[in-house]
């Protein structure tokens, strides 16, 4: 059994959500938060697996609450994202977010996303992957003492400057270097070994020792990381 804590500040999208995941056997949805603050201190008290948040909310955003549950090692995060706000998707990887689920996604992706999530894998579409890319080389542009731009939430500046080139990158094996580029790139362990020629439990075996060594938590931070520091 899967239990999910649900954060959004409209009652009404939180309505939704528990009523798709509660007819499955698989979920139970322990409770619903309106806010950031809120979420953190159910999350504390409740220990759900995942956390479906929401990112503009009032009193404090979800980026900011992503950073400090995965900070506590609270819960896995799915945070909620869409096209229009999709800026907020790099800082939720630095904040640590398993995965990302369009907000307008139907009932079926959404219980996919959280089962995916729930199973340890990372979550990140294809066309939210190009978008983080962009997001992510405008962010590098930046002048490391750049304030926080108006609008932006509190914590998300903060959480794009903390993304570091991790000293880890050094102990990486001329193969595992090779295939965190793929890893960059998007494509999946079969992928991955089709292109060098290699099994798909070998290539499971690089990926697992590239995120030991970079100490990220799945694929989706070790994109971001292959991106940040020009392997891609």
């Amino acid at each position: 059994m899967t239990r999910v804590l649900l954060v959004d500040d409209q009652a009404l999208v939180r309505s939704g959500f528990s009523l798709i995941l509660s007819v499955e056997d698989d979920f139970e949805v322990v409770g619903e938060a309106g806010d950031g603050a809120a979420a953190i201190e159910l999350t504390r008290a409740l220990r759900p697996d995942i956390v479906l948040m929401d990112v503009q909310m009032p009193v404090m955003d979800g980026i900011e609450a992503t950073r400090r549950i995965v900070a506590e090692d609270l819960a896995k995060v799915l945070v909620l994202t869409t096209f229009d706000h999709d800026e907020y998707v790099f800082d939720g990887l630095a904040a640590g977010a398993s995965g990302f689920l369009l907000k307008n996604s139907d009932a079926e992706h959404l219980v996919e996303a959280v089962r995916t999530v729930a199973a340890g894998h990372a979550l990140l579409a294809p066309q939210i992957t190009r978008r983080v890319i962009e997001q992510m080389v405008a962010g590098e542009r930046q002048a490391p003492s750049e304030r926080r731009p108006t609008g932006e939430p509190v914590g998300t500046h903060a959480a794009r400057q903390q993304m570091a080139a991790p000293a880890g990158l050094a102990l990486l094996t001329p193969r595992e270097r090779e295939v965190l580029e793929l890893v960059g790139t998007g494509l999946s362990n079969a992928e991955i070994a089709s292109s060098l020629y290699l099994g798909e439990a070998t290539v499971k075996t690089h990926v697992s020792n590239v995120l030991s060594k970079l100490h990220v938590r799945d694929r989706v931070q070790a994109v971001v990381l292959a991106h940040r520091v020009g392997l891609v």
